[in-house]
């Protein structure tokens, strides 16, 4: 909102006004959403939150591996354009993960929503401090699976016991985004969760940086760097994306951060891809 300053009221005032404008941004967003509480309420949501998501992310790139076999145009932008995914490939992938949503994640989001029922606040947040807390669970997200990620590459033991089944696939696709072990899927859920209660993240928050931390990650195992992929639109190199880590599954022992590049950098286990 624009204002003329001419006292201290007015500042107030005007202060009050943006704060409600940034407020009323989401809050028709957020009565949408709570309008479905019966479902949000319901112990299967979150399992079919992350299931549905997950999917409806990885199908644009399905159809992509599709297509680009029999597109010049579209096979340019594949990041190893010699290794496309096959339906015996594909397949297991999705097995996996919705055994692992319903033997596993299930009963976890299970037992959570049993000892923390939830309860769903009327006032939405403000713009500003939605994208705020969603950049630093990013941050602390990346932070973690860094630490996560380098040692299960630097003790033998736990690469062959709980990482090496993610790196089957040298050449990633969509569908390897969650192709791993089980303690993998539940240490990456624990960081995703963790950090939104740690900052005292309003529900919608929390919606929006899972679903915004699911993209990203299917992005970065997509095997794709198109015009308008992530590392593109963010400056400086700061952001490695789909390049930084189609080339940690080729060569196994760089870019351990699943997206920013500043602690790769810092660690000196960063490696320049070809698409930087």
């Amino acid at each position: 909102m624009s204002c003329q300053v001419v006292s201290g009221e007015q500042v107030l005032h005007c202060y009050a006004m943006d704060r409600q404008q940034d407020r009323l941004c989401l809050q028709f967003l957020w009565d949408f959403v709570a309008a479905k509480q019966p479902l949000i309420n319901s112990p299967f949501f979150p399992v079919l939150f992350s299931f549905t998501a997950y999917m409806a992310f990885c199908l644009p790139y399905i159809a992509l591996d599709f297509f680009s076999t029999r597109l010049p145009n579209l096979r340019k932008y594949k990041i190893q354009p010699q290794n496309y995914p096959t339906l015996g490939m594909m397949v297991p992938c999705i097995i996996q993960s919705a055994y692992h949503h319903v033997v596993w994640i299930f009963p976890v989001t299970f037992l959570h929503w049993y000892w923390k029922p939830v309860n769903l606040p009327v006032i939405a947040p403000e713009l500003p401090e939605v994208l705020l807390q969603v950049v630093i669970c990013l941050l602390l997200f990346d932070f973690e699976y860094f630490l996560w990620h380098l040692l299960h590459h630097r003790v033998p033991w736990l690469y062959k016991t709980f990482h090496k089944v993610h790196h089957k696939h040298i050449s990633t696709f969509a569908l390897t985004t969650q192709y791993s072990s089980v303690w993998e899927l539940l240490s990456l859920g624990f960081f995703a969760a963790i950090n939104p209660l740690l900052l005292g993240c309003h529900p919608l928050t929390e919606m929006i940086f899972f679903l915004v931390n699911i993209w990203l990650s299917v992005e970065d195992h997509s095997g794709y760097d198109l015009p308008w992929s992530t590392h593109r639109l963010v400056p400086f190199g700061w952001y490695g994306g789909a390049p930084h880590h189609d080339l940690h599954h080729l060569k196994f022992k760089s870019n351990y951060a699943p997206y920013f590049t500043h602690w790769d950098r810092l660690f000196g286990t960063f490696t320049e891809s070809h698409s930087s």
